[in-house]
């Protein structure tokens, strides 16, 4: 089964740390060996796996990503003003798999999971299996 996680984003680049929503939807599930599938269904955000204790490490993430990939840029097609956005969604990746052992999800010591926006403030969804 397919259960979908809303996810509110406050500004244009932000990373919502999503781990507890996703334990409850594994709890839900009731899944005590298998894995646990996170997609992301929009193509300017993403979703990664990284440190969670020190905000820092997501505020360095954001800083590179937006050195890397400028938010104006004369040289993109798309005209939309959102072809950064699409750029990072695409370099960050729309899903993330983690295993599932007794019934918790297999994350390491510091990981967390974060929904990772790109072209916000937004109201977004993301889907989860458990299997």
């Amino acid at each position: 089964m397919v259960k979908e996680v809303s996810v509110s984003t406050s500004k244009q680049v932000h990373f919502v740390n999503i781990t507890d929503e996703v334990k409850k939807v594994v709890k839900e599930s009731g899944v005590k060996e298998g894995h646990c599938h996170v997609y992301v269904p929009h193509t300017t955000a993403g979703v990664t796996i990284n440190e969670g204790a020190d905000p820092h490490v997501v505020s360095d993430i954001i800083m590179v990503m937006n050195r890397t990939v400028p938010f104006v840029d004369n040289d993109y097609l798309h005209r939309e003003g959102n072809s950064a956005a699409h750029i990072k969604a695409s370099l960050m990746g729309s899903s993330a798999s983690v295993f599932v052992q007794d019934g918790k999800l297999l994350l390491g010591t510091w990981q967390a999971i974060f929904f990772c926006e790109f072209d916000g403030p937004r109201s977004r969804r993301l889907l989860v299996q458990v299997s």
